[in-house]
């Protein structure tokens, strides 16, 4: 017998009729022992998700507006589950200790926690597993980085007492002043990875809507085929492109431990999904996948003579530093040298930007290039297959499309390319249509 980690998303637990089908899941495999659940989502499509209500709370908080009645919708939603389902639990008395909390002086990452919380809490009565808090198990440093090596000590040592546990995800706890800390949205799939690691499973299932990834958007390519495996590496590139099944951040945790993850479908749980393993158990396709995202700027800067002049990219990194950005890609040639950046983490400042890069780099010249979206190709099998690029452009040729930046590492495992906003959706479909 084997352990096996389960999380289930906002919209697993997101009513009473979705929690019946997770305790169905759970109970069909004895393997699967540890869960992790993120709040309720949405029922409906106008309905509205538990975080985004306890986020409203915290808005009128801060707004001195009064948040009783949000914060009264959130619990109503809780406690028709828990008499839908006849659970045996005393939500009355979390619900008060959450309300008295807020009452004091708080943080919004306690606030938005307590969906994973009270969530937890009640599938735990639900399934008759022992419930156990994050806080204090996964830890955070004061500038809010995930202390992983503590964190694995911790879990291991917590999770070792109990035979089955529910969890919940997307926070823990800062090591230095003991408050709540949470993930980014989506952080529920990192709890579930830590506690696969922590617990040493034999599998990481991430339950939720779809059943695993697919090559492309469907909102963009119709009926684009299943992914039915692909690599830890070419889950990375595709997550942090923009596809959205699985926080990019979950992949670490398992990835050293190598731990197999499924991506799974709580509504059809006889689909297979995708199984995420080594870069050598793929199938060896040549493309695996298409993502991309919008708007960025290219910031181009052009000097004579640039390849001579030692330290020049360093500066342009130490200004970005300065700002507090991250850049996306550094594209390169003799003479010029090319920063994408996301417009949101410019977030109104380009002109100040380009200010500090005349006055500290003197360059030639400076272009700006709005409105870029980034499409990520990936594959395992394309540094194998020859010809690859040629498709590819011609492919975007042959649509029309402008290029106008291309960025591929010497692994060969994906090329980027830049296009204009408007071009996004036509480019994805002519990669698409162009390899399979």
């Amino acid at each position: 017998m084997g352990v096996k980690v389960a999380k289930f998303g906002g919209s697993s637990v997101a009513d009473g009729i979705q929690l019946t089908k997770t305790k169905a899941i759970i109970n069909a495999d004895p393997d699967r022992k540890f869960v992790v659940v993120s709040a309720p989502g949405k029922r409906f499509e106008s309905d509205n998700k538990i975080t985004d209500l306890l986020y409203l709370c915290q808005t009128h908080m801060e707004q001195n507006i009064p948040y009783d009645q949000v914060f009264q919708v959130v619990t109503d939603r809780f406690a028709a589950v828990k008499m839908n389902l006849n659970i045996d639990v005393d939500l009355q008395t979390h619900f008060d200790a959450i309300h008295e909390q807020m009452k004091q002086e708080t943080t919004s990452d306690y606030i938005a926690s307590r969906g994973e919380y009270l969530s937890a809490v009640l599938v735990a009565a639900f399934m008759g597993y022992d419930f156990v808090d994050t806080a204090g198990l996964i830890l955070f440093d004061n500038k809010g980085r995930l202390l992983a090596e503590e964190t694995n000590e911790a879990l291991k040592a917590e999770l070792a007492k109990h035979e089955n546990a529910v969890l919940p995800g997307f926070y823990g706890t800062c090591k230095e002043t003991g408050k709540v800390k949470t993930f980014s949205r989506g952080g529920s799939d990192i709890t579930g990875s830590l506690v696969a690691r922590a617990v040493e499973a034999d599998a990481y299932e991430n339950w939720t809507d779809v059943s695993g990834f697919l090559m492309a958007d469907p909102r963009i390519v119709k009926d684009p085929k299943p992914i039915d495996r692909i690599s830890y590496k070419e889950l990375r590139e595709l997550s942090y492109m923009g596809a959205s099944v699985l926080h990019e951040d979950a992949i670490y945790p398992v990835r050293i431990a190598n731990i197999p993850i499924n991506i799974r479908n709580t509504n059809f749980p006889e689909d297979k999904g995708t199984i995420i393993t080594a870069e050598d158990e793929t199938s060896g396709k040549v493309v695996t996948g298409i993502a991309g995202n919008k708007d960025f700027t290219v910031i181009a800067l052009y000097k004579n003579m640039l390849s001579k002049e030692k330290g020049f990219v360093r500066r342009i990194l130490m200004i970005l530093e300065d700002f507090d950005i991250n850049f996306e890609h550094l594209p390169s040639g003799i003479d010029t040298v090319s920063v994408v950046i996301s417009n949101d983490a410019i977030d109104g400042r380009l002109d100040e930007i380009v200010d500090e890069f005349n006055a500290q780099l003197k360059p030639d010249n400076i272009e700006i290039f709005e409105n870029i979206a980034l499409i990520a190709t990936v594959g395992y099998g394309m540094s194998f297959r020859p010809g690859v690029s040629a498709t590819l452009f011609s492919a975007l040729a042959e649509a029309k499309v402008n290029i106008r930046m291309i960025d591929q590492g010497s692994s060969e495992m994906n090329i980027i390319v830049g296009v204009e906003n408007k071009d996004f959706n036509k480019a994805i479909r002519a990669i698409y249509e162009a390899f399979v």
